[in-house]
């Protein structure tokens, strides 16, 4: 022990005077203090220790009620991710749930959403966020975006729920709910945006695509009437009641006709006259024919009574002269209107003919302008169905982009806290005293037990020492000073 302790070491020597074991047994030697022995110290400096911590306690609940406070608003938003598509109303995929909200989390907190937030509320000219700022004037909008940036938490509803809390510090209880509204304001004006921008835009691009369209239809109209005018045709495409086309058809017949007519009169022609049909269908050629045969009977009988020239004989065979001389001037009759009809059916086929190439000429000409006109017809036809089509979904573009829709509802709003969220002062005035209370016991403690260790129990003489104790006895009044 040492010698400012103020206690006796008990040593026993040996005859040599060598150094010996201690006086008390093996047994009752154990390191360190024992419970006995800390409980009189404290004892002993109950008062002190009452003290010490008072006043730590006290200096620690000044400390406390200095503290600066801070107030936490809360503002709430639900994702409603099935609404995300005002053009298509796609559904969003449940499993991207989580990576959409995470996303939205990161777009809050990024600076195309603080730094409207900074300059909605003019947060460069506040003091609680622009104290500790010695950069250059340009860069205090970034100083107080990171600082706003410290003093917010965004974060999700438990159990991966669709609502977002934006949780917004400051040392002013209104500002922390002024700053949580206005970033959710800031970040809803912006999601809206980003929702019916595009359906906007496609509103106003459908809308010049559909002039454009209605300017090719009135032009391909223009050249269709036009073309009608220019040509004179107003069926542009060819039909069954074609009128040039059924002329045509005619005259083609007629033509086959008058070559019929032609081939039938040249057969006629080059036969013989006396056994044509006409000829044996004539009554007078066949009453001459019979008159002649009667004749001829009649002169072969004369001459087998009377002689060659007898006038009977005579006067027969002259009539029978003139009866020939009659069938075969009828017979040249038939023979002479078989040419004129020959003429006149080679007239009919060459007028035919001619009749027939005019014809057809004109409508191949017409056929020439009427595939003209279907191509003409055509592009007015394409651009009239892709005009109508695009007609039948003007309203429902205009309709999207005349709505609003949004991804984001507003839940509820940052109300005004009543009390700070930090400090917790029961809770840390709770440390302080535990603290405190520890503090004194361990001051005087250490203090015993570095600078002035004193016997104080049995222990103290058996552990410390080696001294056994035989007796103990209790505080004696006699020996206690007075006060």
């Amino acid at each position: 022990m040492n010698a400012n302790r103020n206690l006796s070491v008990l040593r026993q020597f040996d005859r040599t005077g060598d150094l010996q074991a201690p006086a008390i047994p093996q047994n009752y030697a154990h390191p360190g203090l024992s419970l006995a022995q800390i409980f009189a110290i404290v004892r002993a400096y109950r008062k002190k220790s009452l003290l010490i911590a008072a006043v730590l306690l006290a200096l620690a609940a000044i400390v406390i009620k200095l503290f600066p406070r801070t107030y936490t608003a809360t503002a709430t938003l639900m994702m409603n991710y099935e609404i995300n598509d005002p053009m298509g109303g796609k559904e969003f995929p449940i499993g991207l749930l989580g990576s959409y909200i995470s996303t939205q989390m990161e777009i809050m907190q990024s600076a195309e959403v603080l730094f409207p937030v900074v300059d909605t509320l003019k947060l460069t000219q506040d003091q609680e966020f622009t104290s500790g700022f010695n950069s250059k004037p340009e860069n205090l909008r970034d100083w107080v975006k990171e600082k706003l940036l410290k003093n917010l938490v965004i974060e999700q509803g438990k159990y991966g729920s669709q609502l977002i809390y934006i949780i917004a510090a400051s040392k002013e209880a209104a500002k922390a709910a002024q700053i949580a509204n206005t970033l959710a304001n800031v970040y809803m004006a912006q999601q809206l945006l980003r929702v019916n921008d595009p359906a906007t835009d496609r509103a106003v691009r459908y809308s010049a695509q559909l002039a454009d369209l209605k300017g090719k239809v009135t032009a391909a109209q223009d050249k269709v009437t036009a073309f009608r005018q220019h040509t004179g045709i107003t069926e542009l495409q060819a039909s069954n009641t074609d009128t040039e086309e059924a002329l045509l058809t005619s005259l083609e017949q007629r033509y086959q006709e008058a070559q019929n007519l032609r081939r039938n009169a040249e057969v006629k022609q080059s036969g013989n006259q006396s056994v044509s049909g006409e000829v044996i269908a004539s009554n007078l050629v066949q009453g001459l024919k019979t008159q002649l045969a009667l004749q001829q009977s009649q002169l072969a009988q004369a001459r087998t009574t009377l002689g060659a020239n007898h006038p009977r004989v005579v006067e027969l065979q002259s009539q029978i002269s003139a009866t020939q001389n009659s069938i075969n001037a009828e017979i040249g009759t038939y023979t002479r209107g078989s040419a004129s009809d020959l003429s006149a059916a080679q007239l009919l086929e060459r007028k035919m003919a001619s009749a027939v190439a005019e014809q057809r000429g004109k409508v191949l000409g017409v056929r020439k302008f009427q595939d003209q006109g279907a191509k003409l017809l055509l592009e007015l036809e394409s651009a009239q169905t892709v005009y109508k089509r695009a007609l039948e979904g003007y309203d429902q573009i205009m309709a999207a982009a005349g709505g609003k829709y949004s991804n984001v509802t507003l839940v509820s709003r940052a109300q005004v806290p009543l009390e700070a969220a930090r400090p917790k002062k029961m809770k840390l005035l709770l440390a302080a005293a535990l603290a405190s209370l520890v503090c004194g016991l361990l001051g005087p403690l250490t203090y015993e037990l570095v600078l002035n260790r004193r016997v104080r129990c049995r222990d103290d003489l058996e552990r410390d020492l080696g001294i056994p104790v035989l007796a103990e006895f209790d505080v004696v009044a006699a020996l206690v000073p007075r006060a």
